[in-house]
């Protein structure tokens, strides 16, 4: 087992203890962080020629091949969110948030998608908790947010 994979299996057992026990690890993919950033590149350029289902399908594919870097992650996400695929967005934050659980603005946008999208709020408060907690500033807006959520769910 990697040093990496080692820290990761260590992020996921805390992330487990502060979530819903129904987190999971993440399945083991063969990471190719070299064929990701020919995809990666291929995703920009097609996004900046106007081709964002191409840019969808180039940066599905580098997630793929290397699903522990949260730019791509988060890119593929507003961009399924821009062509009303919220489902799917939320799925590849979540793949994500399980490879880079320490990454706030994963669990941020996952709570956005969760609460306006799906209507999951509890997902929502979930990720607004877990966000709140790995970022050093206090988030008047998303502390407001946490409560509404709290008093809707009562």
């Amino acid at each position: 087992m990697t040093f990496k994979s080692r820290m990761a299996a260590v992020g996921l057992l805390f992330l487990v203890g502060c979530t819903s026990p129904s987190v999971k690890p993440p399945t083991p993919v063969p990471s190719d962080p070299v064929a990701a950033a020919e995809w990666v590149r291929q995703g920009q350029l097609a996004l900046e020629q106007g081709g964002k289902l191409a840019a969808i399908r180039a940066w599905r594919e580098a997630v793929r091949l290397d699903p522990g870097n949260p730019v791509v992650v988060n890119n593929l996400a507003v961009l399924l969110i821009e062509q009303n695929q919220f489902a799917d967005a939320a799925t590849v934050l979540e793949q994500g948030v399980e490879f880079t659980p320490t990454v706030a603005e994963l669990h941020y946008n996952l709570a956005v998608v969760s609460e306006l999208y799906l209507l999951d709020l509890g997902k929502a408060l979930s990720h607004y908790h877990r966000y709140r907690a790995l970022t050093p500033a206090d988030d008047e807006a998303v502390a407001g947010w946490i409560a509404d959520l709290e008093r809707r769910l009562d």
